[in-house]
């Protein structure tokens, strides 16, 4: 068995609405999603990864990218270590600075691409972030990032995959107040499905199942109380887990570092 192998750094701009990680990892990431658009390169080894078009490889040089809400896993390719830096944007700040003249918010629909110059210029931008660059040559690379992603791997979020109504209600019931335990009996009810209907639904449209999709949104929530100036333990009740080492465990496994150290980075 391979010896674990997981760095990570954090870098963010909070006042641009950007964070930036780059890591180096042998870790397998389980399916979750993030709350912010994702636009990165894979910098040596190789990644694979389900997503909303299927199962894709990425190597050396390929640009990834993940939408706001968007399922996705990653696991090394034969299990070997891969790095990669990644640079997550606020949705909001990023259409309204940087996108204003797309009618509507923008979806990227290629996880992976083959596109050297973008993929240059992605290090770029992480390098100006890393840097602490003057706020000009921050916003110039991010403009000319976005702008060179969106003409061919971008279409306007109205064309989004839609899901079926069982889905949609029991999403919408986890989402409005994630902390809130709830059962599977529950969410079957909304649509007047089975308890079994309600998991195959989430399995085949979502990839994963009501559970882990609970857990996903309280770190989510997790993650924004403390960036709102929560402690851990009081991220971890408001968030709805047993307790803090329980927020802890589930949290690195989503974002590859743990609470701490995140909001640490932010400081």
């Amino acid at each position: 068995m391979s010896q674990r192998l997981h760095h990570v750094h954090i870098h963010r701009a909070p006042g641009m609405g950007i964070s930036a990680m780059e890591l180096a990892s042998n870790h397998s990431f389980p399916r979750h999603s993030h709350d912010e658009y994702g636009i990165g390169v894979v910098l040596s080894g190789a990644q694979r990864s389900w997503s909303g078009v299927g199962l894709v490889e990425s190597f050396p040089g390929d640009v990834i990218t993940v939408n706001p809400g968007e399922i996705h896993d990653g696991h090394p390719v034969d299990g070997a270590a891969r790095r990669w830096r990644i640079i997550y944007f606020d949705p909001e700040v990023l259409c309204r600075q940087f996108t204003p003249d797309v009618p509507q918010e923008i979806e990227f629909v290629s996880p992976s691409l083959t596109d050297h110059a973008l993929g240059h210029c992605v290090n770029l931008l992480f390098n100006r972030l890393l840097e602490h660059a003057d706020l000009l040559g921050i916003e110039e690379m991010v403009a000319h990032v976005v702008q060179r992603l969106i003409p061919h791997e971008a279409r306007p979020a109205g064309h989004a995959r839609t899901y079926s109504v069982p889905v949609t209600k029991a999403r919408a019931r986890i989402d409005d107040d994630p902390s809130n335990p709830v059962t599977l009996a529950e969410l079957a009810a909304l649509s007047g499905t089975s308890r079994y209907q309600i998991v195959r639904a989430f399995s085949r449209e979502l990839g994963t199942t009501p559970y882990a999709y609970v857990i996903q949104r309280r770190v989510r929530l997790a993650r924004e109380l403390l960036m709102n100036g929560e402690t851990l333990a009081a991220a971890a009740q408001l968030a709805g887990f047993a307790d803090q080492s329980h927020m802890t465990r589930a949290f690195a496994r989503q974002f590859g570092v743990s609470p701490g150290r995140y909001v640490a980075a932010g400081a």
